[in-house]
């Protein structure tokens, strides 16, 4: 099975897929009024079967619960939320382990910090 995670942020939404078993972090797309449309082409393009949101608390974690029931609204997979507690901090250390380039950073790490996500709940 086939399986995206989401790194939902007021900004940009981080995105991992995992297929065949092989998490791997995809280009993160705007939380602009695309986002669904960019969504469902992912959904489609990576032929996913299940989602799952990571989610935190406060404010961000409102918003985050507003999306999760807008995509659950427009779509027939099942959608889960995950509890995303230092999901980024895990992933600067990724970042960092793997020596990526300090000038990708902010465009990489919401992407990295949905594959931690996405390992978490499937296992890989």
């Amino acid at each position: 099975m086939n399986y995206l995670a989401i790194d939902y942020g007021t900004k940009n939404i981080g995105l991992a897929v995992s297929t065949l078993g092989v998490i791997s972090p995809i280009p993160v797309i705007k939380n602009d009024d695309h986002i669904f449309d960019n969504l469902k082409k992912i959904i489609t393009d990576y032929k996913i079967d299940g989602i799952y949101v990571g989610i935190s608390e406060g404010e961000v974690a409102t918003l985050t619960k507003a999306f999760v029931e807008k995509l659950k609204s427009m779509l027939k997979l099942n959608i889960e939320t995950v509890e995303e507690a230092v999901s980024t901090i895990e992933a600067q250390q990724i970042y960092i382990q793997n020596k990526n380039k300090k000038k990708d950073y902010k465009k990489l790490i919401d992407s990295v910090a949905a594959a931690v996500i996405l390992r978490r709940v499937t296992g890989y």
